[in-house]
């Protein structure tokens, strides 16, 4: 009778730490998980429209968009990859400290950030610009913003190179973009400026329409790569040989034309599609 309530409660125990794995596992699909397998570990922006916005458990965006078709060239499926938030100033932590796989987050190449990390791509060429309020129209270029108060983010290119070249301007930089506009709009900031492609994004959002306007004059080249750790040149081909794909499939395009057609958006052909850099 006692080796029978043994083995009863051996395997009551047993289903119990069954069910409790599952239950650990759903819990572990995390931001953006849903998927069964190993969870694959992808930075974007969640504040920026058309480009990687979080709006509940939805994630939207080109960077999005290509972040997925990258992942799933590499053997991860939608459903494995785990949304991991990637502010400016964090990119490069996330990715040297193993927090996230790659970093898809309008993420511009440059030699400063190719000493701490590797870059694969560029996707796409976008430009610096500035974003001012509809009825301003005293500024139509970044010479126009001597005293004027300029919000920027920090740890972005764009913040130094307004900086170095523009010395009368008033450089505020916050944490995000969104702070940037919200400051924009209640007048704290006379301008934001940032790439075209994300001013763009705010622009054509719902709560902004007809407040702000994209002045569309660009004075940098932005070229948005995929960051992923420093030397890994094995993955930087595999990304560069997926980015291609994508490109000559014309799923490059439409990714283009659901996220940034919208705004009104001018892809400029002259640097767009890019062709993809040398992995090193």
């Amino acid at each position: 009778m006692k080796i029978r309530q043994i083995g009863a409660m051996t395997a009551a125990s047993v289903l119990a730490l069954g069910l409790a794995a599952c239950g650990d596992s759903a819990k572990d699909g995390g931001a953006g998980g849903g998927g069964g397998g190993e969870k694959f570990k992808v930075g974007i922006k969640f504040d920026q429209p058309g480009l990687g916005l979080k709006e509940g458990s939805k994630y939207t965006g080109l960077d999005v968009d290509v972040a997925t078709y990258v992942a799933k060239e590499l053997g991860h499926e939608a459903g494995d990859i785990q949304w991991v938030q990637a502010p400016s100033a964090q990119r490069e932590t996330l990715i040297s400290t193993g927090q996230v796989d790659m970093v898809v987050a309008t993420y511009s190449i440059t030699d400063a950030r190719k000493e701490k990390i590797s870059f694969a791509g560029p996707y796409f060429v976008a430009g610096q610009d500035l974003l001012v309020r509809a009825d301003d129209s005293s500024i139509t270029g970044p010479e126009a913003l001597t005293g004027k108060k300029l919000c920027s983010v920090t740890g972005s290119t764009s913040a130094q190179k307004v900086k170095d070249k523009y010395p009368g301007v008033q450089l505020q930089e916050f944490g995000t973009y969104s702070e940037c506009v919200t400051a924009l709009v209640s007048k704290g900031v006379d301008a934001l400026t940032t790439d075209n492609t994300i001013l763009a994004g705010y622009a054509s959002q719902a709560q902004y329409k007809g407040k702000l306007k994209v002045v569309g004059k660009t004075f940098s080249e932005e070229r948005y790569g995929i960051g992923i750790k420093k030397g890994d040149t094995a993955t930087c081909e595999k990304i560069n040989t997926a980015i291609a794909k994508m490109i000559s499939s014309g799923d490059w395009q439409k990714a283009i034309d659901a996220n940034l057609g919208p705004a009104g958006f001018k892809v400029d052909s002259a640097t767009n599609p890019p062709k993809q850099d040398a992995c090193s």
